[in-house]
């Protein structure tokens, strides 16, 4: 038998798991982004070599998605225009890049809201 839950339950939850994913740039996790970002995507996004937009430089990423974080995550996972996805390391697991995109995205612009 199907156990579904009250519309209203949903509505309580929602919210909640919502706020909690916004949450997710803790300083352990910003940690393990700064590290999978030193270890992957410093040596084109420090530099702007290709065109990369250097991290904690807001203007170089003013052309870039209004949609900021899910598109900035499917771009770095999957490679974009000279972007190689993964930053050229197909051994990265999909946490890693997130985080490391989530760092980049937090150092460039600190105040801007999550998706």
């Amino acid at each position: 038998m199907l156990n579904f839950r009250p519309l209203s339950s949903v509505l309580v939850t929602l919210p909640l798991a919502i706020a909690a994913s916004l949450a997710s740039a803790t300083p352990d996790r910003m940690k393990e982004g700064e590290a999978a970002y030193k270890a992957n995507c410093a040596k084109c996004h420090s530099t702007g070599v290709m065109g990369a937009p250097i991290t904690g430089e807001p203007a170089d990423w003013e052309e870039r998605s209004e949609l900021w974080e899910g598109v900035l995550m499917e771009h770095a996972n999957k490679g974009w225009l000279k972007m190689p996805a993964k930053g050229g390391n197909e051994a990265m697991t999909e946490y890693d890049v997130d985080v490391a995109a989530e760092y980049m995205l937090n150092t460039s612009h600190p105040k801007l809201l999550a998706d």
